[in-house]
């Protein structure tokens, strides 16, 4: 880095791109530079739409850009391998969206290639990065709740959705484990590690991917979870961690949550909230924010989504699909 401000590439036109970048448009430390699509004329209306001076109908040639100081990779999870990787292999450190890869061994090669070549890589687990989540990490660490007895979360989409769509799609990574799962996993694993046991069971869809997925994950330090995902009918995103001496719920939204209660014994609740300052709940403004500073401090990945743990997820996730027995196109795992 050699100004405070940070250069951005947008690599993938979609929804969740459009939405970051609405976001990172509005900071005035963020400067977006340049997009990358597979075609040409996606790129240019989007670059029209967010006044982005540089389009590219290619992947490549956004990665090769030196003007650009890191890269957010809004593909679905299927391409994560081959774009994260394009972009640090041409020296651009890269924001990859959720799920990281499809599996562990493709997560496993982007974190060495970011850490051969000495690059910044972050999953974009924007739940990691958001206050009221980093303040429940605290509340729990600090001993607030006691020691961690069980953790529930859920989260599932009303649907339907047809055999075509991305989450229904093999070849695009489709299921609700990954797309949805993801966050209940990462929650349990924030507050409490990797499991030492994960049993699953499934319903899956007739093109093989999971349509919905029940997990309990076990530690062994006794604590437990019971998590939930679901393409098949919309749930109240809530979550809950329960501890020796108190708990914690978030009533909803789990994953982008705007507020919490801690109960404890004794007690009245007590509701911890966002700060009105800090934007609405579905802002990304708080990963990005991240993003930049670790950048400006000379950092090659966070410490608030730090590369193990995201590798620690996908070997959940690697081992629940195993036991579902969800398996897609081509995969190595």
């Amino acid at each position: 880095m050699t100004t405070d401000t940070v250069r951005w590439g947008i690599l993938a036109t979609g929804g969740i791109a459009a939405a970051f970048t609405a976001d990172l448009v509005d900071l005035p430390d963020a400067e977006v530079v340049a997009v990358g699509s597979r075609t040409e004329a996606s790129a240019r209306a989007f670059a029209e739409r967010f006044g982005i001076p540089r389009a590219y109908g290619d992947w490549g040639a956004l990665a090769e850009d030196a003007d650009i100081d890191v890269v957010y990779v809004a593909t679905p999870h299927a391409a994560h391998r081959t774009a994260a990787g394009m972009c640090l292999k041409a020296g651009r450190g890269v924001l990859c969206e959720k799920p990281f890869t499809l599996n562990v061994r493709e997560a496993e090669e982007l974190v060495a290639l970011a850490r051969d070549n000495g690059r910044f890589l972050m999953e974009a687990m924007w739940m990691y990065c958001n206050p009221v989540i980093r303040r429940l990490k605290t509340l729990v660490e600090d001993g607030a709740i006691g020691d961690v007895r069980t953790v529930q979360a859920d989260f599932g989409l009303e649907g339907p959705f047809p055999p075509s769509h991305r989450l229904r799609d093999p070849a695009q990574g489709g299921g609700a484990l990954l797309d949805l799962g993801v966050y209940p996993v990462s929650f349990a694993q924030l507050l409490l590690g990797e499991p030492s046991g994960i049993s699953a069971q499934a319903v899956l869809s007739a093109e093989g991917v999971d349509l919905q997925t029940a997990l309990a994950l076990s530690w062994e330090s006794g604590a437990l979870a019971a998590l939930h995902c679901s393409v098949t009918g919309g749930t109240g995103t809530t979550a809950s961690v329960t501890g020796s001496r108190g708990r914690i719920d978030i009533p909803s939204g789990f994953f982008h949550p705007d507020r919490l209660v801690l109960h404890r014994a004794g007690r009245d609740p007590e509701e911890f909230t966002a700060d009105p300052a800090d934007g609405p709940r579905t802002t990304f403004r708080h990963e990005a924010g991240e993003v930049m500073r670790a950048l400006r401090a000379g950092e090659t990945e966070s410490p608030l989504v730090p590369l193990d743990g995201t590798l620690a997820v996908m070997r959940t996730l690697d081992a629940v699909r195993e036991r579902i027995g969800v398996r897609y196109p081509e995969e190595r795992i």
